[in-house]
C-alpha cells in the first residue's frame, strides 16, 4: 500500500546555485550534503519542506522547459511576499493559465535548470468545487 510520497529528486548543474534557489524561496532546510562522498549517483543535497523530503543532485539540466511541475501550497495572506522572493531570485516567470475565480491564485517560475514550479493558494476541494459551479467553463 501506498503511504505517500517519499521524496522528490530534481537534477541540477549547479548545486550551491539550487541551494541557494531552494532556501530563499522554498524556506527549505538543508539535512544533508554529501560532499565529495558519493552514495547515490553524483553529489547530493537533501532539504525538508515542511516535513516533504527534496533531494537535489548535480547533472544536466533539463534541455527544455514543459508544463510538468510541482506546487507548493501557500497561504493566501503569504502570495505578495513569495512573489517577492521569487522575482528576487532572478528566475523567469511563466504567465498563469486562465482561472475560473476563486481556485486560488498562482505564480509560476522556472528554476535555472528548467523545472517549473507552481506555488499556489487554493485547495483541491476549492477547485472540485469552483469547476462544478462552472461546467460551461472551457479554460486550457
Amino acid at each position: 500500500m501506498i503511504e505517500g510520497i517519499s521524496h522528490l529528486t530534481f537534477i541540477v548543474k549547479d548545486l550551491e546555485r539550487a541551494s541557494a534557489f531552494w532556501t530563499a524561496i522554498f524556506e527549505a532546510e538543508e539535512v544533508y550534503a554529501s560532499g565529495d562522498k558519493m552514495f547515490s549517483l553524483t553529489r547530493e543535497k537533501f532539504f525538508l519542506i515542511s516535513g516533504q523530503w527534496i533531494a537535489v543532485m548535480e547533472g544536466d539540466s533539463l534541455p527544455t522547459r514543459t508544463y510538468n511541475h510541482i506546487a507548493f501550497k501557500i497561504p493566501e495572506e503569504e502570495f505578495a511576499g513569495y512573489e517577492a522572493r521569487v522575482r528576487e531570485s532572478g528566475v523567469d516567470f511563466k504567465e498563469p493559465r486562465p482561472r475560473v475565480e476563486g481556485e486560488g491564485r498562482s505564480l509560476y517560475f522556472y528554476d535555472f535548470d528548467n523545472h517549473l514550479f507552481e506555488l499556489h493558494t487554493g485547495t483541491l476541494s476549492e477547485r472540485l468545487c469552483r469547476y462544478a459551479d462552472n461546467k460551461e467553463a472551457n479554460f486550457r
